[in-house]
């Protein structure tokens, strides 16, 4: 189906303007960083990573390992402290919120301090409910008191839960208000602070989340899995049409979020991001490349990319997937659009996994300049050998290859051509000082995006984000490709200029690439 003539002009809008959401001039890239997020299946005794085993100790040395791995200088710039930061015993006699003082002798100003010393920006945690998802104090009711505080404290980012939210939900405005009081007591202690909701798609909030806020969650909780399905998660994967199948759960697979967001994805744009929940790479429980496809489709698809593994005990296989400046190019791209889903294939003739699934994606979608990306994802149960004509590929420009890219050749790279060898990951996680660590990436000319921030390394076409070139796509042609089972092929097709040729009756060479 073509675009819609308010849809086009909608689009063609953000192409010229960067259109932004929130005016707060913050997330106009999706955030990066790090989170100690809760499962809350057990939220008194099973985080992720750490349980409910949070501390000043935990939040400064992971901060100093990020900086020693390189991955600060890639954009993880967010160090998150999530649910049980608190005292059991709730509220002062003042009604403010009390950071637990075992866990955090120095208080929280003093880990705010620590961090934005080493160039991170600090985030913290609550809920729009009467209780935390832990069962701690909530906000509700208490937002202005619980701004003022986070702000006290030097916060940066708050994500903000909707567990026990004493029933106030059931169509758009009823949440829309609960959260934005909070949205609006966060601009009224003035200082800027990012705001990410957390309430699993209810009530449509990617139709008026970017009003208020910088992400907004789509769907249940994420869980270290690529295509089990789980009643936890509340939803038929196979009926994600339904408009009340909001997955407000946990154990969502990489697959079903993945599925959940297509309808919705064009809805991400600069200062405001569809939130697909974290990362899961390196927790264990995914092969390789299943954590390479989940790594990939989180960053072409805009969602915030937050790790959510242990930092400080982190296989090389994990950092030589989180660390890949090609993919995380994709992320931070300045456009600032979403890929979106050009093709899906489902039924008996796809050999069906070990939890009866079987189906192949491709996404495809535009760059700041001119380059596409696309992936194909291979969600079946054996390798394929995957294809797509470029009228597909360029079907947001027009249907039936009416879009004016078919008519040119397209140089096809490979993204993860160039990931980081696993002898150096190796050895940069086994180094003993920062120092060391420092020099081995530099020898291995590893990208470093606070000396050169992406959007420059792309305008200066620095080769370490641009992948490898494997091939070539002419005119009115087919991408193709073999992929193997539970993985997906990420590639960036670059136009490729042929002399004489004319576009709009002008020479191709005099034709900027966003013209197309």
């Amino acid at each position: 189906m073509g675009r819609s003539t308010k849809s086009t002009a909608l689009y063609a809008i953000s192409l010229v303007s960067g259109v932004a959401a929130i005016n707060n001039g913050l997330a106009v890239t999706p955030p990066m960083g790090w989170e100690a997020d809760l499962d809350s299946e057990n939220p008194k005794n099973n985080w992720n990573s750490f349980g409910c085993d949070v501390s000043e100790g935990l939040l400064l040395s992971t901060s100093e390992r990020l900086v020693s791995l390189g991955l600060r200088d890639l954009g993880y710039q967010y160090v998150v402290l999530d649910d049980c930061w608190q005292q059991e015993s709730g509220r002062d006699q003042h009604g403010k919120l009390q950071p637990d003082p075992s866990k955090f002798p120095n208080g929280l100003k003093s880990i705010s301090d620590g961090l934005h010393d080493q160039g991170f920006k600090f985030g913290m945690y609550s809920s729009a409910g009467e209780m935390t998802c832990a069962r701690y104090a909530g906000s509700l009711d208490h937002e202005t008191d619980d701004a003022e505080s986070f702000a006290s404290w030097g916060v940066d980012m708050l994500k903000y839960d909707s567990c026990y939210h004493m029933g106030r939900i059931g169509t758009p405005l009823i949440s829309f208000n609960r959260f934005k009081t909070m949205s609006d007591a966060l601009k009224a202690t003035g200082r800027n602070i990012l705001l990410n909701l957390c309430n699993w798609g209810e009530d449509f909030v990617h139709t008026w989340g970017m009003s208020i806020s910088n992400s907004w969650r789509i769907s249940g909780d994420i869980y270290d899995s690529f295509t089990r399905p789980d009643d936890l998660c509340g939803c038929d994967p196979n009926v994600l049409s339904d408009p009340h199948c909001i997955a407000p759960g946990t154990h969502c697979s990489v697959l079903f979020i993945i599925n959940r967001i297509a309808a919705i994805a064009d809805r991400s744009i600069p200062g405001g991001w569809n939130d697909m929940d974290m990362l899961e790479v390196g927790q264990g429980g995914m092969t390789d490349e299943e954590y390479k496809a989940h790594f990939s489709l989180w960053a072409a698809l805009k969602s915030p990319l937050f790790l959510g593994n242990n930092i400080r005990s982190m296989p090389a296989a994990a950092l030589t997937i989180i660390n890949n400046p090609a993919i995380l190019a994709l992320s931070q791209d300045p456009h600032g659009r979403s890929v979106t889903r050009v093709r899906r294939d489902v039924g008996k003739d796809l050999p069906l996994d070990e939890w009866g699934v079987g189906e192949m994606h491709v996404w495809s979608g535009y760059l700041q300049n001119g380059d596409e990306a696309v992936i194909f994802l291979n969600a079946a149960g054996a390798d394929l050998e995957m294809s797509c004509s470029l009228a597909e590929i360029f079907t947001a420009f027009g249907p039936g290859g009416s879009a004016p890219h078919v008519q040119f050749d397209w140089a096809v790279h490979d993204l993860w051509a160039h990931r980081m060898d696993d002898a150096t990951a190796e050895a940069i996680l086994a180094a003993g000082t920062a120092e060391e660590r420092s020099a081995l990436l530099k020898k291995a000319n590893w990208y470093n995006a606070t000396e050169t921030p992406y959007a420059d390394g792309l305008r200066n076409e620095d080769p370490r984000l641009f992948g490898e070139k494997i091939g070539v796509v002419e005119a009115g042609g087919v991408l193709r490709a073999t992929v193997k089972s539970h993985a997906a092929k990420v590639f960036r097709l670059r136009r490729i200029a042929k002399e004489g040729a004319k576009f709009k009756g002008k020479s191709i060479d005099r034709v900027a690439k966003d013209e197309l």
